[in-house]
């Protein structure tokens, strides 16, 4: 704990600023700690719901912000309603979106400080906390590759560098020489978790030094020392892009939020830091060196607070959110004008890898904002070699190895869409996108419906078996996402198609996952068309026509069930999905009502399946038309199995004919 029992104040603060600046700070501070004391009073009244305080810690965030650029990026937390008041957000928009009202940063959909605002260059958390960390990674990759001088920084807490993502984020800062600030305020508490419980170390500054990065431990209740020292910190940040970490020794002096009270602090504790108040200590040392006058603290307060009250009068003026089902999910993803660019007439006889990685290279040509990230992926060119020689042509700036961390990855790619880029993050096995689930389906999928912040993100998933990979390389695990709003899921069969797919992903500013099946890649050919064209998103094909009933499968199960019709000359209507989110329900319907019998075949096993939620739909949509039940067919509900005999008798391949059978003889 830094000492900061100082009777001397003038030897406290060591100040050399302006007069003008030394106002400016304190009247930055007063006006959250003010708002802070009328929210505590609105939240007894009820007039809004969750209060997280930061009193007593502003000195952090009004240093940090005000000694920060306007057009440089911020990741705040819940105590850092000084970023938001420093940046001049208008306090009838927060006062709106505490209250839930249709004109604030949600319009009601989420709450407190959970949004951000690129009108202020501001980045709000999730609950998760430690995402945000990833994600200034990435504003700050854009950055850097776009020379632009800028740093970025992001806070969390004490609590929040027990997270896998805080380690991950330093790691790939440092190895990538990023220009970040991590700012951690280290209060004393997780909640009710003392630091003591939390960690093992003296100082988390000391972390720093296991990643190769500066850091500096700064007493976060001195307002003259945050704001002099981050600039300078900032200064040379800027001019040498690299990360610092900032331990800033504070104290919540109330509960985690209000409802949960402080009865687990020591009073003596509470005491202690209550004398050390950065606000009310600061406006001593100015009034003592006649800086300012009790008048003008005062005037100033009083000026505040109707600030404040007109505000709340403005903001309880606004109307509450009024809406439908229909807008509801028009909201769920970035509207995106399709424009199809049609194929060329030449023609190359490729395989699946091949079109995929033809993919990859027209989109890098077309767009010099998208970065390829992954685990392999520059020189080696991934372990599928699909991004082969895409560092001679397009530099290792957007062609990057990654550590292994595949959270801060995909945050990565989620601050580079912030900062207005694109990227694609190769999953060197769709396995593994369990270790960057949390990103993807609380960050990437929700940060449109929350905020309107597109999330220009494809996530690569080799995934699938037949090829003797085992338990952890060989799942099929798009229904992991399929219940999850906000994500595009896109599962090609063939090469033409996957080409044409992939490049309409990466147009697409939603956040899309791409599945390729590895049992593919080398073993189906198509013809593709050469050059830059794309298909889109939402729309089934057909593959064989025919009356006697409907086969819908995707990936894989496309090329069994297409071996089965052509020997058996059956009369089959076979759907290639090939996008499982949007889903294209008219061509199921269509279907369905011509042939009267219905088979959903996929790969992954049976139980919570995609197959399962289609089967769903058309006996709820098409009961009238169907002349059998509806049939599924998927793997059985074990792991998956490395030995081929094993993994032959997973895979629902081999009991396709005798399926189909039972349902044409129905």
């Amino acid at each position: 704990m830094i000492d900061t029992n100082h009777t001397n104040l003038d030897q406290l603060y060591k100040n050399t600023l302006d007069k003008e600046v030394l106002i400016g700070l304190y009247k930055k501070m007063l006006l959250p700690r003010l708002i802070e004391e009328k929210m505590l009073i609105l939240l007894r009244q009820g007039r809004i719901s969750k209060w997280f305080s930061g009193i007593g810690q502003e000195a952090i965030s009004i240093g940090v912000t005000a000694a920060m650029h306007k057009e440089e990026y911020i990741l705040p937390m819940h105590r850092n309603l000084g970023v938001f008041t420093t940046r001049e957000i208008p306090l009838w928009k927060l006062f709106a979106q505490w209250q839930g009202k249709a004109d604030g940063f949600t319009k009601g959909r989420d709450r407190s400080f959970h949004f951000g605002t690129q009108d202020y260059n501001i980045v709000g958390m999730i609950s998760h906390l430690g995402p945000q960390l990833g994600v200034a990674d990435g504003i700050a990759l854009a950055q850097k590759l776009n020379n632009t001088g800028r740093a970025t920084a992001v806070f969390t807490g004490e609590g929040g560098t027990s997270e896998g993502d805080f380690h991950e984020a330093l790691n790939v800062a440092s190895v990538w020489n990023l220009p970040v600030l991590f700012c951690i305020e280290n209060n004393g508490y997780g909640l009710s978790t003392p630091t003591t419980e939390q960690y093992n170390c003296e100082n988390l500054a000391d972390r720093a030094l296991g990643y190769g990065m500066e850091s500096h431990i700064i007493d976060g209740n001195n307002i003259i020392e945050v704001y002099t020292k981050i600039a300078a910190i900032l200064k040379d940040i800027r001019e040498n892009p690299h990360p610092v970490l900032i331990e800033f020794k504070t104290f919540r002096r109330r509960g985690h939020e209000e409802a949960s009270g402080t009865k687990y602090v020591p009073d003596e504790l509470l005491k202690y830091w209550e004398q050390r108040d950065p606000l009310t200590r600061f406006e001593q040392y100015l009034l003592e060196n006649n800086i300012i006058t009790s008048d003008n603290v005062l005037e100033w307060s009083e000026e505040i607070k109707k600030e404040i009250n007109d505000g709340l009068d403005t903001a309880s003026a606004k109307a509450l959110p009024k809406t439908t089902p229909e807008q509801e999910l028009s909201d769920v993803f970035k509207s995106h004008h399709f424009e199809s660019v049609a194929p060329d007439n030449s023609t190359q006889n490729l395989r699946l890898v091949d079109a995929i990685k033809d993919g990859l290279d027209a989109s890098m040509a077309k767009y010099d904002n998208l970065v390829i990230m992954g685990q392999d992926v520059a020189e080696y060119g991934g372990v599928f070699k699909i991004t082969d020689g895409f560092v001679a042509k397009y530099g290792r700036e957007r062609v990057r190895n990654t550590p292994i961390c595949e959270s801060a990855i995909v945050e990565a790619g989620m601050g580079l869409s912030i900062a207005g880029m694109k990227a694609v993050v190769e999953m060197q096995f769709a396995d593994f996108v369990s270790s960057g689930f949390n990103p993807i389906v609380n960050y990437l999928a929700k940060s449109y419906y929350r905020w309107n912040q597109q999330a220009d993100v494809v996530v690569r998933m080799p995934c699938g078996a037949g090829v003797g990979a085992g338990p952890f390389h060989s799942q099929s695990n798009e229904a992991w996402f399929y219940t999850v709003p906000g994500l595009k899921i896109v599962y090609p069969s063939s090469p033409a198609d996957a080409k044409g797919l992939l490049i309409a992903s990466i147009e697409d500013p939603n956040p899309v996952l791409f599945f390729e099946h590895k049992a593919l890649y080398r073993s189906v050919y198509d013809d593709v068309p050469n050059g830059y064209y794309n298909i889109e998103l939402g729309k089934a094909l057909t593959i064989r026509s025919g009356e006697q009933a409907t086969i819908i499968t995707f990936g894989a199960g496309v090329h069994w069930a297409k071996q089965l019709i052509d020997e058996e000359k059956l009369d089959i209507d076979l759907i290639d999905l090939r996008t499982l989110l949007p889903i294209d329900n008219e061509s199921i319907i269509t279907s369905v009502k011509k042939t009267g019998k219905v088979l959903v075949l996929t790969e992954d096993n049976l139980t919570g399946s995609v197959a399962s939620d289609i089967a769903a739909f058309i006996s709820e949509e098409c009961f009238e038309f169907l002349d059998a039940p509806v049939m599924r067919l998927g793997s059985i509900d074990t792991p998956i199995p490395f030995e081929k005999g094993l993994e032959d008798n997973y895979l629902p391949k081999n009991k396709l004919k005798e399926k189909l059978k039972k349902l044409l003889n129905y």
